[in-house]
């Protein structure tokens, strides 16, 4: 049964791994020992080739950057005026696309 969207830390990885690097058992073998998708654990085997344990380290996602200010019931004026450039930002960089702005900031249509 396979777990979804389990995190694994590089110290985990390498131990799942390290019996495919050091030909004690192959690749498949693994994957049904531990269910995990035999694609994931090629792809962690490559990652540690190319990058050591370094490489096996989760990258941190971006995200939305204005959620930060959105769900702060009140924001300070520093934190204010931070969320106001964001969204400028935003819409300037939609309007370089081609996109179209109402007053309130919804998007209208695609120009291009």
């Amino acid at each position: 049964m396979n777990r979804p969207n389990r995190n694994w830390s590089a110290e985990d990885k390498y131990k799942v791994i390290k019996p495919i690097i050091s030909i004690e058992k192959s690749l498949t073998q693994v994957s049904r020992e531990l269910d995990i998708s035999s694609g994931m654990l090629h792809r962690w085997v490559e990652v540690y080739k190319k990058d050591g344990i370094k490489g096996l380290e989760n990258k941190k996602k971006p995200g939305n950057p204005l959620m930060k200010y959105s769900r702060k019931k009140s924001l300070t004026e520093l934190e204010k005026l931070e969320y106001e450039n964001m969204k400028l930002r935003i819409e300037n960089e939609l309007l370089k696309k081609g996109y179209l702005m109402k007053g309130d900031g919804t998007i209208v249509k695609y120009m291009k």
